[in-house]
């Protein structure tokens, strides 16, 4: 349950709270894991869909969970798109199986698209030329997508989000595709991967170096968020919306996104709340993650 005085900052600029950043196990990152029955999607009126498709960039089949909107099988409308990122030791199904999305996504009018994407960091390995994560998510997947589904197939109508390593994801894809979603979302994100995040999370490492390489690699500096926003221009990139407990331990990455933000004039909101990087904060947050996506791709297009 959500406390009535839980909110930190909102449209905040720069904040002077520190903490303690502590490793977290590779438990809490990928948290317990809860089946969601047949005869519960069912009863929920919302269909949840698997796909595989050959990527071009990736050079291999993958595979996403599509949770489709109350009514699509029944009709012939068009719905605008959320790409909903996972975390790091996560896959295209921890949004079904571990939070209430399902339930959640009665209420929306939209797509929700599941995208697996291993340990990647969303981007294109500096270490393994076939791992082109980047390129696979922001070209083939959103391709394959409106292809296969009836999708408003424009950029004021798509939008996406994640959590820890999936939050840092769409940061970084809305910052290096202007043009391409109408919003980027974040609920813990992992804003330091390329830069310090081994640092405090210790499990990282490996995937870290696979995903940017050596310290000092130019993948490292080509995939900085906070670097990327300092170049962006506001009337090209979306409008973000960044969720983060108080008690993270990324939380410092994510006040010093929203420094960088502010300082760009770009557009955002922030949220800041009693919570840690848990299962728990995530399914809490993702009812008000998911508003902010649909009021997004909802509104009359006006740039």
């Amino acid at each position: 349950m959500k406390t009535t005085a839980r909110r930190f900052g909102v449209w905040i600029g720069i904040m002077a709270l520190s903490m303690a950043m502590v490793p977290l196990s590779a438990a809490q990152l990928s948290g317990p894991k809860r089946a969601t029955s047949k005869q519960a999607l069912h009863r929920l009126r919302v269909v949840v869909q698997e796909r595989s498709f050959a990527s071009a960039a990736l050079q291999r089949t993958v595979k996403y969970n599509v949770v489709l909107p109350v009514g699509y099988e029944s009709s012939q409308k068009r719905y605008p798109v959320l790409y909903l990122l996972h975390g790091w030791n996560g896959d295209y199904t921890n949004w079904v199986r571990l939070t209430n999305l399902v339930k959640y996504a009665e209420q929306f009018d939209m797509i929700i698209v599941t995208p697996d994407a291993g340990n990647s960091w969303y981007v294109n390995s500096a270490t393994a030329p076939r791992n082109r994560v980047q390129d696979y998510v922001a070209n083939d997947l959103v391709d394959d997508v409106d292809r296969n589904w009836r999708t408003i197939a424009a950029p004021h109508r798509r939008a996406i989000a994640g959590l820890s390593m999936g939050g840092y994801g769409s940061v970084l894809l809305a910052l290096k595709y202007p043009g391409t979603f109408a919003m980027a979302g974040s609920i813990s994100g992992a804003f330091d991967g390329p830069t310090r995040v081994e640092h405090d999370m210790p499990q990282l490492l490996e995937s870290v170096i696979e995903a940017y390489g050596p310290a000092d690699s130019t993948t490292r500096a080509e995939n900085d968020v906070y670097r990327l926003s300092a170049t962006a221009e506001p009337n090209r990139v979306p409008y973000f919306y960044i969720d983060c407990g108080s008690q993270d331990p990324l939380v410092e990455s994510n006040r010093k996104l929203i420094r960088a933000l502010a300082a760009q004039g770009l557009r955002y909101e922030y949220h800041e709340y009693a919570g840690a990087h848990t299962w728990e904060y995530w399914d809490r947050e993702l009812p008000e993650l998911l508003k902010a996506a649909w009021k997004a791709v909802s509104a009359t297009k006006t740039r």
